[in-house]
């Protein structure tokens, strides 16, 4: 059964951290590149950082530098550490290959408020 299962997320204040991790079952976790995607109220789900089965990364600009994404091929998992947090960072974070072509998760809500 394909799944992504999202976790991590939180309130943190402006400035903050947060680590949020994603696990996927049922693929060929190491074949895909992935990705990291976020939805703010109101708004279109958008792609926020992206890694390539090499490792290779994109990030959006609204994140570069204050986002990373990682992945772990033996636990099929991708991560993705998020400094500097800001208000507008505040949405339901999603995770999925970089054609969204799987199932999407529950994904794991990020609120930066003071």
């Amino acid at each position: 059964q394909v799944q992504l299962v999202e976790s991590g997320g939180g309130l943190v204040q402006p400035g903050g951290s947060l680590r949020l991790s994603c696990a996927a079952s049922g693929i060929a976790f190491r074949i895909y590149h992935m990705a990291w995607y976020r939805q703010a109220p109101g708004k279109q789900r958008e792609v926020i950082a992206r890694i390539s089965t090499d490792g290779s990364t994109y990030y959006a600009d609204s994140v570069k530098g204050r986002f990373t994404i990682s992945r772990d091929n033996a636990k099929n998992m991708v991560h993705l550490q998020m400094s500097s947090l800001k208000p507008e960072d505040t949405a339901i974070y999603y995770c999925n290959l970089v054609t969204r072509s799987l199932p999407w998760g529950q994904g794991t809500q990020v609120t930066v408020s003071s």
